[in-house]
């Protein structure tokens, strides 16, 4: 009783309040064709000058929108499902059901309907069983701006002051539209309208609502459809046709026997739209954010890349703000093509619930594309029993110098001697240079070079794992990854030499530190440093675009709703190597494709090179492989955290890849880089990859044969591991 009596009261003194508005308005301020003089003008231009701005620019968040290379839509990023259409692009009968359900009258009226709103509040004051509005399109369109401008300030106390039943609100929201019809013509107001208003079901403004409910553009929208949405307007939860497809589509009928009255649709037109029904087979969703997505981890990682980028704002929230408000067309440089190949050459052999890790990275050679970053848990979710994971494993995690969203890195193994060679020959030491690289050596006492000065090794034996040994140059001991041989170049062209030289070709740690803190331990050549595969893939695109280094990109251009362009990362090419150090490495890689490996070899007649890497216990396998067009990192690891190896069978053992069949995908490990990440995995994936690319050469180089020195036991090209004694004591 007291809150139906506090009603009427609010009714009856609302009638009051705008039988006074309207005596001193209704002659200069709301009637567009009747001159307005004295008083009654300088009080409508102070209105007019102290109008918030964001009633003249329209404030409506946007989704923005991150695109594929081939233009196809790989994600949406929004506070408020809206993308913005000036009235032209609305269709004309869409216009006019709104305006018809809404206020007819429009056009013809000023800021206040005085006639609909004393009809409205008559009504309301002599009826308790409910309320019948009365405010103009304008006057909605202010309350709707109010109350979008304080949710996007997160101000909830305004947001509840703008929607509150108080003659001030009223009063207030009154000299504001009367301040709006002085700024903007009807016709701006009307689109602004159309623009911010809620139509239910996560849809703001009219195109997002027409693209969602019925899978057309705004400016498509037939007479049935135009009068559904426009009955949304007034209460799109009780109008839901989701959940209330009857009471949907009697509103909507409601508005179409509106339009008749109006003579804005003839009877046919209207008995013909009312035959048609609820289809939700026609809804068209719009996921937020990077779940559910094609390619989540790409889509996390340009997400993470725009948090990154100080056009954006000048903070990473500032930035993530804008990209979910600000309405950018992200066009990205993500070939569908070849991403599909990395994932399918993965899936085609691994499970996402099988307790390893795998990743497949690809980057082009001189420009720093991102072409491809695959992984065997493909899937962005928390279900970790299906293989659900919102880790990238290419990339950094919070450990690393810059957080891209991954778990940890990995030792690469023997693909690192590749880095010890680079530092040798800018040194000068030749690809010639002969060692005798016994099958087991020890390497105490003997002179390093970290950077901080010479230091004498402890007790440090290390063994070959090819069964290769003997006398023999740089090319053979790279083509047969001989541990011992690389050892003793490391020692000549210095530790630090060859952390330098591998962070100088974009090789990034996933642990915190530098890579030259590594410069105190001999293990380094042999793949000690837990890195990440985008790094490594990085590093040997810079061998491949002989010596010039380019930081990985992935975007293409960054455009607002205005046009503008935002300025996007570049890959920051840069020569960091000699062409000709780059050509000796490429000619010593490619002899690796007639060693271990062999199995690696993409069909095709494409000139190619590579390494194998494995470490410690098998714990992990790679194949690094390019040309001059794509450069790949491919690689399996156990993963760490996964229950199976804290299993009986392992609890009394190293947990290895060796000779393991995967639990789910039943996939038979041999523990190797050249035979699981070679071929099963590299091979198939680079073989897509290079379709319709050139057959590019590497420059070529007088380079030694790798059979020049007298050597034995050469039979076995599998690298099959790095021995434990090789592991760094660095913290892990």
């Amino acid at each position: 009783m007291i809150r139906r009596t506090g009603a009427q009261v609010y009714r009856a003194m609302m009638f009051l309040v705008v039988c006074v508005l309207a005596g001193i308005l209704v002659a200069g301020l709301l009637l567009p064709a009747v001159a307005a003089t004295g008083a009654v003008v300088s009080a409508g231009a102070r209105a007019a000058e102290n109008i918030p701005l964001e009633f003249l620019t329209p404030p409506q968040s946007q989704r923005s929108e991150v695109k594929l290379a081939n233009g196809e839509t790989l994600a949406y990023f929004y506070d408020e499902n809206r993308v913005y259409k000036p009235l032209d692009e609305i269709s004309p009968v869409m216009q006019r059901a709104q305006l018809a359900i809404e206020d007819h009258r429009f056009y013809e009226h000023g800021a206040l309907d005085v006639r609909a709103t004393l009809r409205a509040l008559v009504r309301n004051v002599s009826d308790t069983s409910g309320t019948q509005g009365g405010s103009s399109i304008t006057q909605q369109y202010v309350k709707m701006v109010l109350v979008s401008d304080a949710a996007a300030k997160d101000d909830r106390e305004g947001v509840r002051r703008a929607q509150e039943r108080s003659i001030a609100r009223k009063v207030q929201e009154l000299r504001y539209a009367v301040a709006v019809e002085k700024q903007l013509s009807k016709s701006e107001i009307l689109e602004r309208y159309l623009n911010i208003a809620y139509y239910g079901d996560g849809a703001y403004g009219v195109e997002a609502a027409a693209q969602h409910f019925f899978n057309v553009s705004a400016k498509d929208l037939d007479l049935q459809q135009s009068a559904m949405l426009a009955g949304l307007v007034q209460n799109p939860v009780a109008t839901n046709p989701f959940r209330y497809p009857t009471i949907a589509l009697e509103r909507r009928n409601v508005v179409l026997n509106r339009m008749f009255e109006l003579k804005l649709a003839n009877q046919e037109a209207i008995d013909n739209a009312k035959g048609y029904g609820w289809d939700q087979a026609r809804v068209r969703n719009f996921p937020n954010g990077c779940v559910g997505t094609r390619y989540p981890f790409l889509c996390d990682y340009v997400r993470r890349t725009v948090e990154r980028m100080p056009s954006m704002g000048n903070t990473p929230a500032e930035r993530f703000t804008n990209l979910k408000r600000g309405g950018f067309v992200i066009d990205t440089k993500i070939d569908a093509r070849t991403q599909d190949a990395a994932q399918n050459a993965i899936d085609n052999r691994l499970d996402p619930r099988d307790p390893v890790i795998s990743v497949v990275t690809m980057i082009e050679p001189g420009t720093g594309l991102i072409l491809a970053m695959a992984q065997s848990r493909p899937t962005m979710g928390n279900n970790l029993a299906a293989g659900e994971t919102y880790y990238n494993y290419a990339v950094g995690g919070p450990t690393s110098k810059v957080d891209m969203g991954g778990a940890e890195g990995y030792q690469a193994g023997s693909t690192f001697k590749a880095f010890t060679a680079a530092a040798a020959l800018e040194k000068g030491i030749g690809l010639g240079k002969v060692y005798d690289a016994q099958e087991r050596m020890n390497f105490k006492n003997q002179t390093f070079r970290s950077c901080a000065g010479p230091f004498r090794s402890g007790d440090y034996p290390v063994a070959n794992s090819t069964g290769t040994n003997g006398q023999m140059n740089m090319m053979r001991a790279m083509a047969f990854s001989v541990n011992t041989y690389f050892i003793q170049l490391e020692r000549d062209a210095g530790i630090c030499e060859t952390t330098r030289m591998t962070e100088k070709l974009g090789v990034e740690l996933a642990a915190p530190g530098e890579l030259t803190d590594y410069s105190w331990f001999p293990s380094f050549t042999l793949g000690a440093a837990e890195v990440t595969p985008l790094s490594m893939a990085e590093a040997y695109a810079t061998f491949a675009a002989r010596g010039k280094h380019c930081d990985p990109i992935i975007l293409e251009r960054i455009t607002g709703p205005d046009g503008q362009e935002r300025e996007v990362p570049n890959a920051n090419c840069k020569q960091v190597m000699e062409p000709g150090v780059a050509d000796q490495m490429n000619a010593l890689l490619q002899n690796v494709m007639s060693g271990t490996g062999t199995r690696a070899v993409v069909p095709g007649g494409y000139p190619q090179a590579g390494k194998t890497g494995t470490i410690d216990a098998n714990q992990a396998v790679w194949f690094m492989g390019y040309t001059p067009t794509v450069a790949t990192a491919s690689m399996i690891a156990i993963d760490k955290t996964h229950p199976y190896w804290k299993s009986s069978q392992w609890r009394r053992s190293r947990p290895t890849l060796k000779g393991v069949r995967l639990p789910y995908s039943r996939y038979y490990m041999e523990g190797s880089g050249s035979g699981d990440v070679g071929q099963d995995i590299y091979r198939p994936a680079m073989t897509v990859a290079l379709q319709g690319r050139p057959r590019t050469g590497f420059t070529r180089v007088n380079a030694p044969s790798r059979d020049a020195v007298p050597e034995t036991n050469a039979n076995d090209r599998n690298d099959r591991r790095t021995p434990s004694s090789t592991r760094s004591p660095q913290p892990r």
